[in-house]
């Protein structure tokens, strides 16, 4: 967390902003709930609990310039809201999840099996691919 905090100071320093209490914390919030896939609203009620005068204005401003920055990500897993986790270094696409259609429990796959199809699309069409964003629905074991 610590080298997280440091890359978003030196990158927000680089943009001519600084990293507020408020920004800090909601940082601080998605990376200690990673893979927890939190709304927006969800952030801020964890926020408020150790920065009680933040305001959800404000933490949708943050969240804002962490995803313009490229320091999180959001994600809509098509259920009406956004979602944000933190980017990691190790990661050159966005992973994939599973949600079930009952509990509407998130699941992550780290695994990618389309690096082949990529390059199939990239050859055949001349495009350059960037990242893609894969979805599944279904019903988790829990559920079954």
């Amino acid at each position: 967390m610590v080298e997280t905090m440091e890359r978003l100071k030196e990158r927000l320093k680089e943009k001519g902003s600084k990293l507020t209490p408020q920004r800090r914390e909601t940082l601080k919030v998605i990376v200690e709930n990673q893979g927890e896939h939190l709304n927006t609203e969800e952030i801020y009620e964890l926020v408020r609990k150790d920065c009680p005068e933040i305001g959800l204005a404000t933490v949708y401003r943050t969240l804002q310039l962490l995803e313009e920055m490229d320091i999180v990500s959001r994600i809509n897993l098509d259920d009406g809201c956004s979602r944000y986790e933190i980017k990691t270094d190790d990661e050159d696409h966005q992973h994939h999840h599973l949600i079930c259609q009952k509990c509407n429990k998130i699941i992550e796959v780290k695994i990618d099996l389309l690096e082949e199809l990529e390059r199939e699309i990239e050859k055949e069409y001349d495009f350059d691919i960037k990242d893609h964003k894969v979805k599944f629905f279904g019903t988790c074991s829990e559920c079954k």
